[in-house]
Formats: C-alpha cells, structure tokens, sequence
C-alpha cells in the first residue's frame, strides 16, 4: 500500500472515528467560577452612600435589633459595648462596622475535589442552584411535594452542569424524610453525589453541628479546622429581628470558622419600607449586625453579606420579581457591601411564573443580568427557581444552567490582545470578502462565541420536522440526557462508609418529627 492510501485510511478509521469519539464522549465538565473582566455598575453617588450608611447607624443605636431567646447574644453585646434592655440591643454609633473589619473581603470554600472550590469575594461570581422549595416541578408529574430522590435528581443535574459552580443546599425540601433527619440525606447527597462545594443544614443549631461533623469525616478534622468547607444560609427575619434558631446555627459555623450568608428576608412594602434607599437603609442595619455578631463569636469568620430582594404586588399581596425597584435595591446594596468590605450575596433566576414560560424567562434573565452586573459574588437561587421560590423546577433549572454559561462569557469582558484586535483577519478579508474560511476564523471559532447547549437556532423546516419543540419540550430532553449520562465522582470508600455510619447512628438516636 502506497504512503498516500495509508494516510487516507490513517485518516478515515484512525483520526476520522477518534474526533468522532471525542464528540460523542460523555464529559462531565466544570467551568471555574466567574472572574468578572467589565465594571460594576454603580447606581448610587458617594452622598447617597454616606447618607444609607449615616441613617443605618442611626437606625442601630436609636431603633435597634432584637435578639429574643438567646441570652448568650445578648452577653455577647453587652460585652462589646452595646446597650441591651430586654431583647432590644442598641449598638453604638461606628460599633458594628468596627467589629465588620475582622471578616475577611475573600475565602476560599474548598471542595472535596479540589479543582471545584471556589473563592467569594474580590472579583468572583458563585453560581448556586435554587434553595429551599417545598414543591417540585417536571412535564410529566407536574407540580407536587418533594421527596429525596427528587433532591438526588437535582445534585446530579447541578453536578452534570458546566456553568454552575456550587451544588448548593436544600435544594428542594424531601417531604418524605422526617423534618429533624432529612439534614443527614440531603448532605450525604451533596457529598457523595457531587464532588462540588455545598451548604450546611441551618434550621436548628443541632443540625449546623451535624454539618460540621460530617465535613470533619468528608475532609479531615484538621482541614475543616483551618478552612471554609461549608457555606450556610442564615436569613435575617426582618425587620431587624435574628432568632434564635438562625443565630444558633451562625454560632456553630463561626465558632468552626465556617461561612454563613447574613441575608436579609426583605419584602419592600411588607418588611421593609417602599422606598429604595428606606429599604437599604435597613439591609445595611441588618447585615452590619449580623456580620458583627459572627465576629464577636469568632474574630475573622468568613460572612457573606446578603440582600434576598423583592417587593409586592399591592393588589394580589404576592411577591413580584425581576422588577425595576429589585434591581435598584440590589445595585445600591452590592456597593454598600463592597465599602463594608464582605463579599455579597445576591440575585438568582428569580420569577413569579408557574410554569417555565415567557414570564420566567423574562425575570429570570432580569435578575440574572443584574446579578452580574451588581457585583454579586454569591448567587444562590442561580438555577431552577420557579413561582416564587415555591417550586424547584427540573426543566426551568437546566434551563437556567444554560444562560449561566452567557454570564461568563459577558463577564470575560472584551479581548484586547492581538487575537482579540483581529488585525491579520481584516488585511486577510479586504474589502467585499467574508470571513468564514479565513485563517483567524478558523483558528478562533471553537471558542469565539458562547453556544447554547439548549436553545433551538436550526432552520425553521428542520424545527418543524424535529416535531417543533419550544424550550420546555428541549429543557425536558436536556435534563434526561444529563441523568442518563450522570457518572458519580470517585469517594474514597471508607470515608462514605465512616459518613453513612455517622448518619445510622444519629437517625436512631431521635425519633421522627415532622413540625
């Protein structure tokens, strides 16, 4: 056989069926989270600034918070110089941002698989799927409670996704697992199912301890000692009140050196004023106290400042997403955060919709736009929000995952570098040529723009002959080819077995409890 036969049979069953190889391969891959490369926007001048900042102090030292049922907080004020009467503590003027110095601007959440951790603050966006729904949703089984397996289904999906950084917490609430148990199934799903960082249990002090422990298993007590593994939830229920159920866990991740979201609950009309700079006037109150008590518990425990926003519709009573008034609050807050020096938790695929229709699309991209461009650097909620946070939704969270993949890409900013001036391309085309087939083209084109892995852009008669799906239809393929692609990340097996006896052990110790 001549050199010329053997190269083109070299190249038609060796380099011919390796690409294709390559391309039908099953790649789980991960995108580091997002380094932004274009400007915050700043939406409030330096007088509307001290003037928020001015008016949160007078709030904290004329007004004050309540701490009811922890009298261990209130000592813990007293101590540092605040005045306590009953529950209401009055802080001092210049005394919360003093003690906000300590926590850091930046931590590192380490994950098991150390290429997935990420970094909160600076410059970074954090990518976390949707928290907290007692509803699930899919095409087939509609709107119903959810369960375990359901919550399984969706670390899977945020573990196959490329654009989501973190696997989250309680991404849906398994009804089917007792209130005081479920803590140990949902962590052992993010632990064993994913090999990405996650959030610890934080609806009562025991189960903040229970995350901690079963960390120490997961990593090592000395590396849970020394670093962030976990990052927790601790809503603020406003206005100005921390209970102590939110504050017990906050205790337990600071005192172990472990991140918690200080987030105020605001809904503008109901608990917070209608205004906007009212309304960060008390966000402001809220995340200074709540970051300056993890630094009383502990001295540079990392925090997240966090601003949970939406208002309501004055007719119906029900929360409104992705408005004007929600984008305004969030702008204005995530400059707060960054001249309180914490990273900020915002923003998040937030809709009112039922369904995943125009109107989520519509507020979700909204809300996600102006998460990136607000500086947030910890997105909960990212993915698979629907209803108002009622509803997880399979299809709305891959959906979702996708256009997280444009937020990095618009992130990047504009490339400037030789390749980027595209000089060699011009002189090449010249005038009434194209650019398809020319050199810097085809050098560049694999990763010159951002593809969708979902969205429709075929021919009109292709689309109609592929049954003309819309995006829930796709959505709904999309999720059953990541679940039946799904590969589980290696775990050493005598750390799963030392977590899933850690887990017997405490279930048997408790009896069921469902309220």
């Amino acid at each position: 056989m001549n050199e010329t036969a053997t190269r083109r049979r070299g190249r038609g069953t060796g380099g011919g069926a390796a690409r294709r190889a390559e391309r039908s391969a099953v790649r789980i891959e991960a995108a580091r989270f997002i380094e932004r490369n274009i400007p915050n926007f700043e939406l409030l001048s330096e007088e509307a600034l001290e003037i928020i900042e001015a008016n949160a102090e007078i709030l904290l030292e004329e007004v004050g918070v309540a701490f009811p049922d922890n009298p261990g907080a209130l000592d813990r004020w007293r101590a540092a110089g605040a005045t306590v009467e009953g529950d209401r503590v009055r802080i001092p003027k210049g005394l919360a941002r003093q003690l906000c110095r300590t926590a850091p601007a930046r931590f590192t959440q380490h994950a098991r698989n150390p290429e997935r951790s990420v970094e909160i603050g600076g410059r970074s966006l954090v990518c976390a799927p949707v928290y907290g729904p007692p509803f699930v949703r899919d095409r087939v089984s509609g709107r119903r409670y959810a369960t375990i397996e359901d919550f399984r289904t969706f670390v899977k999906l945020g573990y196959m996704s490329k654009w989501v950084h973190h696997s989250g917490g309680t991404l849906c609430e398994p009804t089917d697992i007792a209130v005081n148990k479920r803590h140990f199934d949902m962590l052992l799903a993010h632990m064993t199912l994913s090999d990405k960082p996650f959030m610890g249990g934080v609806t009562e002090p025991s189960r903040a301890a229970d995350s901690v422990e079963m960390c120490k298993i997961l990593f090592g007590d000395n590396f849970v000692d020394e670093n962030a593994v976990l990052t927790s939830l601790i809503n603020v229920n406003s206005p100005l009140t921390f209970d102590a159920t939110m504050m017990g866990a906050l205790e337990v991740y600071a005192a172990a050196n472990q991140a918690c979201i200080v987030s105020p609950f605001v809904v503008g009309g109901a608990m917070a004023p209608v205004t906007i700079a009212g309304t960060l006037t008390q966000v402001l109150a809220e995340v200074m106290t709540g970051v300056a008590y993890a630094q009383l518990v502990r001295p540079g425990a990392p925090v997240i400042g966090g601003a949970f926003v939406t208002s309501i519709d004055m007719n119906s009573g029900a929360p409104t997403f992705g408005t004007p008034e929600a984008s305004q609050i969030t702008y204005g807050a995530g400059q707060l955060m960054r001249r309180l020096g914490v990273p900020f938790r915002s923003a998040g695929s937030f809709n009112g919709a039922k369904l995943p229709d125009a109107q989520a699309g519509y507020e979700s991209a909204n809300s996600l736009q102006m998460g990136l461009l607000s500086g947030v650097n910890f997105m909960l909620h990212a993915c698979g929000w629907l209803e108002g946070g009622l509803v997880a939704s399979f299809e709305k969270f891959v959906m979702d995952a996708d256009q997280l993949g444009a937020l990095h890409h618009l992130a990047g900013g504009v490339d400037m570098s030789e390749t980027g001036q595209a000089m060699d391309a011009l002189r090449e085309v010249g005038p009434g040529g194209h650019f398809l087939g020319c050199a810097h083209t085809q050098a560049n084109f694999k990763q010159a723009f951002w593809r969708s892995q979902l969205l429709d852009y075929k021919p009109y008669e292709t689309w109609a002959e592929e049954g003309g799906r819309d995006t829930a239809s796709l959505a709904e393929a999309r999720v059953e080819k990541l679940l039946s692609e799904y590969q589980p990340p290696d775990l050493d097996a005598g750390i799963a077995g030392r977590l899933e006896d850690y887990v017997a052990r405490r279930k048997s110790e408790m009896s069921d409890a469902f309220s």
